[in-house]
């Protein structure tokens, strides 16, 4: 996970460079777009954690989480500086804590417990998701340039069409990627702001990452609302 995001850090460096290139040739050219549109592919880094938590339950090492995609811009207004975007990314999370997720050998019915108490090498569960983000845009943007504030809000609805649960204790390992109690349908409020290359992100979910049926211990719910925290890069 390490590597990917250094590989993805990179990678944005790299495009904010051929932005800054294409920048300058446009500039020099002189040609200015009346109907510029701004900001639709994306590329953020975050450090994820998890609210509404069962007693007992901590995170551990790092979370993080990398997001992309392309969101359409559609300017609403004649200066162009307020859109409605709509789009389609992906998203890859990794959770390390300290709840474990099995399944009970003969039934199959998944198992929850904390592993307070418990010495293991690792523990974590990470998520796959295809996301469709709904933005409302403002910025201070103008056909001469590519930096400006901007500040956008809005909602983003996703599946979770993969999720893996694993334990590693040394001599034993379980992995859980079957979760009935899952709620795969992923409902998110997101807010955005920054000014040019740079950009603060965040997300919180409006609905728990496990249904009413997810126990500990026959009482205590599971739930998890994941939220990330990070940057967001924007390019064209």
């Amino acid at each position: 996970m390490k590597n990917v995001f250094l590989f993805v850090l990179c990678f944005i460096s790299a495009l904010s460079c051929f932005g800054q290139e294409i920048d300058v040739n446009q500039e020099e050219k002189k040609v200015l777009d009346s109907l510029y549109r701004e900001d639709q592919f994306y590329v953020a880094v975050t450090y994820n954690f998890l609210l509404n938590t069962p007693s007992g339950f901590s995170q551990s090492d790092f979370s993080g989480g990398i997001h992309m995609g392309y969101t359409r811009d559609m300017p609403i207004n004649k200066r162009r500086n307020i859109a409605i975007g709509l789009g389609l990314g992906y998203s890859v999370n990794l959770f390390n804590h300290n709840l474990f997720i099995g399944e009970e050998e003969n039934t199959e019915q998944s198992i929850f417990n904390r592993l307070n108490g418990v010495d293991f090498k690792r523990n974590r569960f990470n998520t796959h998701l295809v996301e469709a983000p709904l933005e409302f845009r403002w910025r201070t943007s103008v056909p001469e340039t590519h930096k400006f504030y901007r500040i956008y809000t809005g909602l983003r609805v996703g599946y979770l069409y993969h999720f893996s649960s694993n334990f590693d204790q040394g001599d034993l390992q379980v992995r859980q990627t079957k979760i009935d109690e899952l709620e795969r349908w992923r409902f998110g409020a997101t807010f955005t702001f920054g000014w040019n290359t740079f950009n603060f992100h965040f997300y919180y979910s409006l609905n728990t990452l496990f249904d009413k049926n997810a126990l500990i211990d026959d009482s205590d719910k599971v739930n998890l609302n994941p939220v990330k925290v990070g940057l967001i890069f924007y390019i064209l």
